[in-house]
């Protein structure tokens, strides 16, 4: 039972949610993601279907990697000397455009006119404009939650936009399998647009925040850097980004779930959308979890352990031939990378001074989210030369030797606690 430390804690976490700007904030992320994560599972599975190789999966990932990573730092530099509010209008309403690009090529007259090659290409140059979005849309998301909750509700407001975040992987991910069994990608993709829409109604809520860089008070170039030499300077920073870059890097092998859904587990369009929400569903239990019982000690150690054993849950899963165990093997890898989260999204919110946030999160951007789809990339590039299996086998494994590795050469890390 929860004792009365724990219901105060988690009372106090709701209160993050009277602040009404806020709950505009995580309304519109909640519909937001829910599309971002619509799209990422359909692409996949449509990619899949057209191809029948693991290669062109990875392509995907390729796609959103190069824009969102490439232009990350200047983002960060845009961002802070940018109304937030307004970026993210701005970028919202961008990703609408692509999702009716996404019905457009869905259509039937499309697929029956043009050749899976360009159909394949135009996915492709859609995503990678995705990924031009995302460059400036999440870091504008994680860095005005300072600009409208109180500091000493950050830590709240993180966790529990960390879980709004992740319930709406979950449904995401699920319904779109559900969608892609019962309808067409025309319909799955015009769900997406509705919820992009409605996101960009709720934004359109939030007041306009103050700039606090002017862009007279350093050069672009000095400051588009800046970030940079502030994660370097900052050893749990750098320490926390650094170790889930390369975990999530060599742990993107379940971007290759379509391959296991289809034929290895044989499961079809509706196993494979759990599958897909399994890790989240995992991360957004523990993270409740954490709410009612947050980590009071020792949060440098947890880190490393966490993801040493997502890396084992990555092994389980590609020698799994069975689809529950399969499907325990990714819930349990969202456990443990939820409270890597939490720990990661508390630091940089703590360690980062308010006229900072946007270009840290940035840098944190292209530590960590670009590191999913290049992550994709490297499972596709490494089943195409080992096979499916040993590929996702390979990932854990390099897992478990960069958890290792860092918990010998990074002992202020390991020793971290806030």
């Amino acid at each position: 039972m929860p004792t009365d430390n724990s219901l105060r804690t988690y009372t106090n976490a709701l209160q993050t949610l009277k602040v009404t700007e806020y709950r505009y904030l995580v309304t519109a992320r909640f519909f937001y993601v829910m599309a971002l994560r619509m799209v990422t599972t359909v692409v996949g599975w449509r990619i899949y279907e057209l191809t029948r190789n693991p290669f062109a999966i990875g392509l995907v990932g390729l796609s959103e990697f190069l824009p969102a990573f490439i232009l990350a730092l200047y983002a960060g530099h845009v961002i802070d000397k940018s109304d937030k509010r307004l970026m993210l209008i701005r970028t919202t309403f961008y990703y609408l455009l692509c999702a009716l690009a996404l019905i457009g090529i869905s259509t039937s007259y499309f697929s029956s006119h043009v050749p899976v090659p360009w159909i394949q290409g135009s996915i492709y140059a859609i995503i990678f404009c995705t990924g031009m979005i995302r460059a400036f849309a999440g870091p504008t998301l994680t860095s005005i939650i300072a600009q409208i909750v109180p500091r000493e509700q950050l830590a709240n407001a993180v966790t529990l936009n960390t879980s709004v975040f992740l319930l709406a992987s979950v449904i995401g991910h699920a319904s779109a399998g559900f969608l892609i069994a019962h309808t067409h990608y025309v319909v799955i993709f015009s769900i997406v647009a509705v919820y992009t829409g409605i996101a960009l109604f709720y934004m359109y809520s939030i007041s306009s925040k103050p700039i606090l860089l002017t862009s007279t008070e350093k050069r672009t170039l000095e400051s588009i850097f800046e970030g940079l030499r502030f994660v370097v300077r900052t050893k749990e920073v750098l320490g926390a980004m650094a170790l889930d870059l390369f975990a999530v890097l060599f742990g993107g092998a379940t971007a290759l779930i379509p391959v296991f859904a289809r034929d290895i587990l044989k499961v079809g369009a509706i196993g494979f959308g759990w599958l897909n929400a399994a890790t989240d569903i995992g991360s957004i239990t523990i993270i409740m979890i954490m709410t009612l019982f947050p980590l009071r000690r020792k949060q440098g150690t947890i880190l490393l352990g966490v993801v040493a054993g997502f890396g084992a849950c990555i092994i389980v899963f590609g020698l799994s031939k069975i689809y529950f165990v399969s499907f325990i093997a990714l819930l349990c890898s969202g456990l443990l990378d939820g409270i890597s989260v939490v720990i990661r999204g508390t630091i940089l919110q703590l360690k980062t001074p308010d006229v900072m946030r946007g270009r840290v999160s940035s840098v944190n951007s292209m530590f960590i989210n670009s590191s999913n789809e290049l992550g994709q990339f490297e499972s596709g590039v490494v089943a195409r030369l080992l096979g499916t299996i040993p590929s996702v086998v390979f990932g854990g494994c390099m897992t478990i030797t960069v958890a290792v590795v860092t918990w010998l050469k990074a002992p202020s890390l390991r020793k971290m606690e806030y």
